[in-house]
Formats: structure tokens, C-alpha cells, sequence
């Protein structure tokens, strides 16, 4: 499939009525195993998974060509559309959206770091220029607003009025959805859709946000996990670790690796 016809798949996706749900992934084992279970549609990466795979820090420590290299062996690994996290861009978004591009990502994540609104949303727009100049003029950007994850001690509504503020920015400048992480309740989340539009709103699925049935019903376009799927293997790994010490060995029902 060409990299533009991944692209409008991944789109369409986040425009049905059904809530995509994506299971972060870090590299070509997580992603083998996520493809294969039934019922997932698309592939995204995790960047702070993947900046920990490889011994960095989160927050772009991780060198820009060595994250868009894990994107290239993942997508290289599946059929699905890959959509991959690139935090905020490395310093040029423009030019580290490019390079998945040619790494056949066809959707990405890029925090607004709270920067000035002007600038935000003038990133967001040459991110969209740059995709179409790649020939992808379906990437779905996944615009991320740090309102909530930068909040500090702010009035909870005044947050929410500048995300909503910044979504609205990052739409008119063409980025097809927003993400905002955080937990939210029902009447936040119904305030964003109403702001967006129906199938504009991303979220992440953290404990204590609506259920996926509730999210549905609410509008929003798609949930993810980021860094908690890998949080999940390794506490998995830890407690064989803690078995193993302890006598035991490996559980039963363990999957195989194909």
C-alpha cells in the first residue's frame, strides 16, 4: 500500500464512530505481538518506551536519527499504518516529521511544550505543509496540547479553556486531531468534543478516565497507552523475576514468539 493510501487509512480510522484503540509500542517484538492480535487496526510507537529501550531519558534525549530508525524497523515489521511519537519535534518538527515520512510513519505526535499559542500553531501548520511536500497530505498529526500535563497548581477550568484554546488553534492550522493527555472527566471530555467536533479528540488511557464504552458515546476519535504498555511488560518481567528467585519458573499460558 503507498505511504499516502496508510496515511488515509489511519485518518479514516480516527473518523469512524468506533474508538480507535492503539497498544504503544517500542520496537519490532512489541509491535509483531500488538499486529497480531485481532482487532488492532493500527500501530503506534511510544517514545519515551523507546528512548528507555535504548538506555536515554525521556524528553529528547533520545538522538532524532536513532528514534526515526526504530520507526523505520517497525514499520518495515507490519502492513498496519504506523503513527509514531516524536515528542516535540527535536528541535525542527518540520524536518524530524519528514524523516518518518520517509521512514514510512503516516501519523505522529508532537507536543506544543506550551509553547507561545502563535507558535504552536504555526509549527502545527508546517508540519501539515511539510507532510503534503512528502506527498502525504493524510498525515494524521496527532496535535498534542501539554495544558493539562503542565498545569501545575492552575485553576482546573482556566486549564481547560486553553486547551480547548490550543485544540481549535492546531485544527484551524490543519492538524486533523488533538491530544489531550490527562485525566478528565466526563463533563471535560464532553466540553473538548463540543469545542472539536466529534472524532477530533485523542486521549490517553490512564486509570480514571471514562470508559472506552463512555468515550465512545462521548465522541472521542482514539485512546492510546504510551509509556504504560511497556510498564505493563516489565512488571510482568519482574514478577517472573520474583518467581524464578522464589522457586517458581515461567507461568502458565506464556505465548510463544513466532
Amino acid at each position: 500500500m503507498a505511504v499516502n493510501d496508510r496515511a488515509s487509512r489511519l485518518l479514516e480510522l480516527h473518523q469512524d464512530a468506533k474508538l480507535l484503540t492503539v497498544v504503544n509500542i517500542w520496537d519490532v517484538v512489541s509491535a509483531k505481538v500488538v499486529a497480531a492480535i485481532p482487532g488492532t487496526e493500527a500501530l503506534a510507537t511510544a517514545s519515551h518506551s523507546i528512548a528507555a529501550s535504548r538506555g536515554y531519558e525521556d524528553g529528547e534525549n533520545i538522538p532524532v536519527d536513532e528514534m526515526i530508525e526504530e520507526v523505520r524497523r517497525i514499520v518495515a515489521a507490519t502492513d498496519l499504518p504506523v503513527t509514531a511519537d516524536l515528542e516535540g519535534g527535536y528541535g525542527n518538527a518540520p524536518e524530524t516529521i519528514r524523516k518518518a515520512i520517509g521512514a514510512g510513519a503516516v501519523g505522529a505526535n508532537i507536543e506544543d511544550q506550551m509553547k507561545p499559542l502563535a507558535e504552536a500553531a504555526a509549527q502545527v501548520e508546517a508540519i501539515m505543509k511539510a507532510a503534503a511536500a512528502e506527498g502525504v497530505p493524510d498525515f494524521v498529526l496527532n496535535a498534542r496540547t501539554d495544558a493539562f500535563a503542565r498545569a501545575g497548581d492552575r485553576p482546573r477550568d482556566e486549564v481547560l479553556a486553553d486547551a480547548v484554546a490550543r485544540g481549535k488553534a492546531f485544527l484551524d492550522a490543519g492538524a486533523p486531531v488533538v491530544f489531550v493527555p490527562a485525566v478528565l472527566n466526563e463533563d471535560e471530555v464532553s466540553t473538548l468534543v463540543d469545542a472539536f467536533g466529534p472524532q477530533r479528540l485523542t486521549m490517553i488511557g490512564i486509570p480514571g478516565n471514562p470508559s472506552q464504552e463512555r468515550l465512545t458515546a462521548l465522541g472521542v476519535a482514539r485512546i492510546s497507552f504510551g509509556p504504560l504498555s511497556q510498564r505493563v511488560a516489565l512488571t510482568a518481567l519482574a514478577s517472573l523475576v520474583e518467581s524464578v528467585h522464589s522457586g517458581g519458573g515461567v507461568p502458565e499460558g506464556t505465548r510463544p514468539l513466532n
